[in-house]
């Protein structure tokens, strides 16, 4: 990771972004987009993970976090990322009715062969790119880049309908997700 992207105030909200390798839509299956979610939803119980805002598109994640625990974030990510690398993979591989198990996992294992830190499979790219949000204006830029990009996209006509995402909770609805709000 070069230097501009880095970690280096545990205490702040950062802007992050997780991308599958070579931009694969996987995340076009609820039963992916639900094992994004409960991953989430575990590191926040378990890791002290805080979502202040979240999106998930076909082929990545865009996320508003910090951390309430002792666990850095970069060990939160890391730990997500690969827990959610396996058992897509292996959801992929195992999915009967998965019209794509014949040509995923191959690209993912292309990808592991090229890296000296994955065994079988590289499914998100290494990078994440950290963006320290310390002022208000940048936390509502990227608050409304992640609620506004599925109407951008032409997948809802209004951010709030869009299911794997935090807009309706800032809507006043309850999404997946337990959100702690930007005030």
């Amino acid at each position: 990771m070069s230097e501009k992207y880095k970690i280096r105030d545990q205490d702040r909200l950062y802007f992050v972004t997780f991308a599958v390798v070579d931009w694969v839509d996987v995340f076009t299956r609820r039963e992916y987009k639900d094992m994004i979610v409960e991953s989430l939803k575990f590191c926040q119980k378990e890791k002290g993970l805080i979502i202040n805002g979240w999106r998930l598109m076909s082929n990545h994640i865009h996320l508003i976090a910090g951390r309430k625990a002792d666990i850095k974030i970069e060990d939160i990510i890391r730990d997500f990322k690969k827990f959610t690398s396996v058992s897509i993979c292996r959801a992929i591989e195992n999915n009967r009715n998965e019209s794509r198990r014949e040509w995923m996992p191959d690209i993912f294992r292309k990808e592991a062969s090229k890296s000296r830190k994955h065994q079988n499979y590289c499914f998100w790219q290494d990078s994440y790119h950290p963006i320290v949000l310390d002022t208000n204006k940048r936390m509502d830029q990227k608050l409304d880049y992640i609620h506004e990009n599925p109407v951008k996209e032409g997948i809802v006509f209004s951010a709030e309908d869009y299911v794997y995402s935090s807009a309706s909770d800032y809507a006043g609805g309850r999404g997946l997700l337990p959100i702690d709000f930007i005030e």
